[in-house]
């Protein structure tokens, strides 16, 4: 990873902080707090052996430090129990709130840019990746603040006692954190590497498994069977790369502490046996001394072990920082020429119209789509968008919606688009897709999704406008009857005319319909035309279809080719013109 990215990385994680609240201080305050702790129940022992071995006085007389260390023991156990607590729960609240933050970024960009990748990868981004978050807030950054603490509450201990025992301490310790920061140069890397994996992975998963009908119709199960496999043997080759670093990280690190006590034993042991004399300001070495720093040696290496250990949470947590922070710096450009200061405005209306002049669509990215388009739609009438497919019908659609950004003037009802508060607008728009959505839940949560206030008659009754009441009295569970994930449960002309049901619960001024009859048969299709028909009465409709034959029921028809509005008219003229929808007319007789 370049040292700059993961720099900007390591510092979008630190500017995080404050979601963990005052939790990530209380935790970082138990590990002083253990620190001292430590401290004192060393003395604690090294004044028993002394007084026991040296001073042959009486179990009795150490009945004080007895104490002491018990009590030192107890809230020790009670300061660890504290800190695990409040270290996970600064981890949660961290991951609660980039959780929000993601979901929140994925709304605003709305449903046109989630659809540029695989529905599994933004699954791993929600979830696998916002937990990878929580080791180095809930345990790296709290240790790294120890690391520095403890080490140094030790040194001040020990260099009054013995400045060469904190010489060899002062000397080794910077070893384990020189040798972290090699590791840490291809962790990090590797850590990314395996997020993409893993993503990549579970993106190409989900969409086999959601396919599966049509991989097995065209015999390729074991085609998609070896590509699983080898993304799955990616993936695991990545995370053994990410595990062998953890390892040896954790390897290298006992092996230098084990080393540095081995010296000061060696050091304690000699200047006991009179054959070395130096380090004991002139007043020699107590057994209190040598058991003192022996007891504290391990514990001034054991913080930078536990860093040594967390330190691949930080790896972790930047590869899996660069997925979000992309996505969260992620903007839209916008071409429209409304000022972004200005303050929206609601929006109330009876009836609807909509101006386009010298309009142009782009994608997410950037891309123009559509444009330049002008066009004016009078409130009441109907509208058919027709045009071959990657005309732009769609994304005009989607404009309207608010889903893609635009240049030029998009006007309702003479105001600009742009100046409108989004989610007030939609509130007068009716929209129902080719491919329609149910959730997981009962009839009666599908329907009244954009409602919850609905009364049972109310859905039924919407249900009857949509030609499917019958399916629902007919069965058991009534408006209890449970629909599966992606409509399972529910042929596709049923899941129309719920999505239908669905959208007429809301009072809407304008209708967009993209190819709402798509997939159902001739008599779903007859069924679903009539109740838009009926429900459309007063209100003005923009449909986006293929099927030419009920053209002669709108008002107007928008002939749409390369982004560009090639005719406009009723079908009667258009129909006898040399143009697009002439030869459509005739393709689709032929046919």
């Amino acid at each position: 990873m370049d040292k700059s990215l993961e720099k900007s990385l390591t510092q979008w994680l630190k500017s995080q902080q404050f979601s963990c609240g005052i939790f990530l201080k209380l935790s970082i305050l138990c590990g002083f707090l253990n620190g001292i702790a430590i401290v004192g129940q060393a003395y604690c022992i090294a004044r028993i052996l002394q007084q026991v071995i040296m001073q042959n006085m009486p179990l009795q007389a150490s009945s004080s430090e007895f104490v002491g260390l018990v009590l030192l023991l107890l809230v020790r156990a009670a300061l660890a129990q504290v800190r695990e607590r409040v270290s996970f729960e600064a981890g949660k609240r961290l991951r609660s709130d980039i959780r929000q933050a993601v979901l929140n970024k994925l709304v605003e960009l709305g449903p046109v840019f989630i659809k540029g990748k695989p529905s599994g990868a933004w699954a791993s981004l929600v979830f696998e990746q916002v937990e990878d978050l929580h080791d180095y807030y809930a345990k790296y950054v709290p240790q790294m603040m120890l690391a520095g603490f403890i080490p140094l509450l030790i040194l001040v201990c020990v260099f009054p006692l013995n400045w060469a025992a904190g010489i060899i301490l002062l000397a080794t310790a910077p070893l384990i954190p020189m040798f972290m920061i090699l590791v840490g140069m291809g962790a990090a890397d590797a850590s990314r590497k395996n997020v993409t994996a893993l993503a990549r992975l579970s993106g190409h998963f989900m969409d086999r498994l959601k396919g599966l009908q049509t991989v097995k119709l065209f015999h390729r199960g074991a085609a998609e069977l070896s590509n699983i496999e080898t993304a799955s043997e990616d993936f695991r080759s990545r995370t053994m790369s990410v595990l062998r670093l953890a390892f040896l990280s954790s390897a290298v690190l006992e092996f230098f502490a084990a080393v540095s006590i081995a010296v000061l034993a060696v050091y304690f042991g000699f200047s006991y046996l009179d054959h070395l004399d130096f380090g004991h300001y002139g007043v020699g070495i107590s057994l209190f001394t040598g058991m003192f720093v022996l007891i504290l040696a391990p514990e001034f290496f054991q913080p930078l072990r536990d860093l040594g250990t967390h330190y691949h949470a930080k790896a972790q947590a930047v590869g899996a920082a660069e997925t979000l922070v992309e996505l969260l710096n992620f903007h839209v450009e916008r071409h429209d020429t409304a000022d972004s200061c200005q303050a929206k405005t609601l929006f109330s209306a009876d009836s609807i119209s909509i101006d386009a002049i010298d309009l142009e669509v782009f994608s997410v990215d950037g891309q123009r789509l559509i444009g330049p388009i002008s066009f004016t739609l009078p409130a009441g009438q109907h509208w058919a968008i027709v045009g071959p497919s990657g005309a732009g019908k769609t994304s005009l659609l989607n404009a309207l919606l608010g889903f893609l950004p635009y240049k030029g003037q998009l006007m309702v009802n003479q105001q600009p688009l742009s100046n409108l508060q989004l989610a007030d607008w939609r509130r007068h728009l009716a929209w129902l897709g080719q491919d329609p959505q149910l959730f997981y839940g009962t009839v009666r949560d599908n329907v009244a999704l954009a409602n919850p206030l609905l009364t049972d008659s109310q859905i039924m009754t919407l249900l009857e406008k949509a030609n499917i009441s019958d399916f629902v009295t007919q069965h058991a569970q009534g408006l209890d009857l449970m629909i599966s994930d992606q409509s399972a449960g529910v042929s596709v002309g049923q899941a129309q005319r719920f999505a239908l049901a669905r959208a007429l619960a809301q009072p809407a001024k304008l209708f967009l319909l993209d190819e709402p009859t798509a997939s159902l048969d001739a008599q779903s299709e007859q069924s679903v035309l009539a109740s838009l028909q009926a429900a459309m009465q007063g209100a003005s409709g923009l449909t986006v279809t293929h099927r030419l034959d009920d053209l002669n029921t709108m008002d107007k028809v928008l002939v749409m080719d390369k982004g560009l509005i090639v005719q406009q008219g009723h079908l009667s003229e258009l129909q006898h013109q040399d143009g697009l929808l002439a030869q459509m007319i005739n393709q689709q007789q032929e046919v």
